[in-house]
């Protein structure tokens, strides 16, 4: 369906409705030419109570569905084949976005998103789950799962995410949870706004590694996708190229980030790496005092560049100047070193 096939659609079902008012309240009330509005808005508007805005609307839809299950609603027949075609490919159920882009090709708008929703509500083979603070709105073939049954299959879902303690690919949350199909679980797990997804794996939708909110979080995610170290460059350009929403920030904000972030270690000469990953803070002289404590004896100078190179991504030159070059250090034989005693 095209969005104007969508929008000719929702014209022909409200032409049934016989009333003017009766038509005005349902196209309000479902958002279909403009914003949702609210049974107070609305009864301010016609001059009616907000009750009987509520007993109006009830009746009505209730009048649509009865004519669009006994085949006698226009067109209804065609977009129920239709959305229950759609949800079909989508995994059986989908939110009311994803739908849309499904039917249309496109991402739509609010506007094409609330008039699919009215449609699947009253589509005979399609049950409309609402939005509210635990799912985002959506749809599903009534023949597998209700509204009821949704809820349920999604909470076993967040369940088992939780209980696994850090994102996973969906064929092991599939598994884990006694599911039998992963695209299934994938397509109950978007109607939930306790989960969110990136890259391949499901979280909870606090665990910044599946829903990065701020400049730090998106630099943890490429790094941590990344496996290694990176220039903060590199890092800038990541982020532009990836799949997180407002990725339009400047390269001088990331760098900033890195440096104030304490996941973050500068390991050479604008390349940071994760603290996680074993990394340390400090200069290169630093570096060299924690290899020769740790060593707990003299150490050849080759051996200590070696040693250094494992933590900071630096020049052998650069080393070899701070060891010759500090009082800290105090060199012993031929090219072999120790720290220098307080």
């Amino acid at each position: 369906m095209t969005q104007k096939q969508i929008e000719e659609a929702v014209k022909a079902v409200l032409a049934s409705i016989e009333r003017e008012r009766e038509r005005e309240i349902v196209a309000r009330r479902y958002g279909l030419f403009e914003r949702r509005e609210t049974l107070e808005q609305i009864g301010e508007l016609l001059g009616i109570t907000r009750e009987r805005v509520r007993q109006l609307e009830k009746a009505v839809v209730s009048k649509l569905k009865e004519s669009a299950l006994a085949g006698s609603l226009p067109g209804i027949k065609e977009i129920d084949q239709t959305l229950v075609s759609a949800l079909e490919g989508e995994g059986s159920v989908a939110r009311i976005s994803n739908l849309v882009k499904h039917l249309t090709g496109e991402a739509g708008t609010r506007l094409d998103q609330s008039r699919v929703a009215f449609l699947a509500d009253l589509a005979p083979n399609v049950s409309l789950i609402s939005d509210n603070d635990h799912y985002h709105q959506a749809a599903a073939i009534t023949k597998v799962h209700d509204e009821k049954a949704v809820h349920k299959q999604v909470a076993k879902l967040v369940d088992t995410i939780k209980s696994i303690g850090e994102p996973k690919p969906i064929e092991e949350i599939t598994k884990v949870s006694g599911h039998s199909d992963p695209k299934h679980a994938a397509a109950l797990s978007s109607t939930s706004k306790h989960l969110a997804t990136l890259g391949g794996v499901w979280g909870l939708v606090k665990w910044p590694t599946v829903n990065p909110k701020n400049i730090r979080d998106k630099i943890y995610v490429v790094l941590q996708q990344n496996g290694k170290h990176m220039h903060f460059n590199e890092i800038a350009d990541a982020i532009k190229d990836s799949e997180f929403k407002r990725k339009d920030v400047t390269t001088q904000a990331i760098h900033n980030e890195l440096i104030k972030d304490k996941r973050f270690v500068l390991i050479g000469r604008g390349i940071y790496a994760l603290k996680e990953w074993g990394y340390k803070k400090g200069t290169v002289a630093d570096i060299i005092s924690d290899v020769l404590k740790d060593a707990g004896e003299p150490l050849h100078r080759d051996e200590i560049v070696k040693r250094v190179l494992k933590s900071r991504y630096v020049k052998e030159t650069t080393i070899l100047l701070n060891l010759q070059g500090k009082d800290q250090f105090k060199r012993v034989a031929k090219a072999t070193y120790e720290l220098q005693e307080a």
